[in-house]
């Protein structure tokens, strides 16, 4: 059992690396990241088509990750 969930978190974090590399960058330099924090939280910036979809396999795959990761801790 710890050797498969050990394989599986391993696959979960290299398809979280993948996903995370295949997003784009939101800002340009350090005001960017500065101003893009503040678009991203009142709305003005929505994500759209691909983009929309790699967040969501993103957070996916990352609560996939803790869990794993907490589990292995476990046995």
């Amino acid at each position: 059992m710890h050797a498969f969930l050990l394989t599986l978190l391993v696959i979960v974090a290299i398809a979280l690396i993948v996903v995370v590399l295949l997003q784009s960058g939101k800002s340009a330099g350090l005001s960017g990241a500065i101003s893009g924090g503040a678009e991203q939280l009142f709305g003005k910036q929505k994500a759209r088509g691909l983009d929309l979809v790699l967040h969501r396999v993103t957070i996916v795959l990352s609560v996939v990750f803790f869990i794993l990761a907490i589990a292995i801790t476990k046995l």
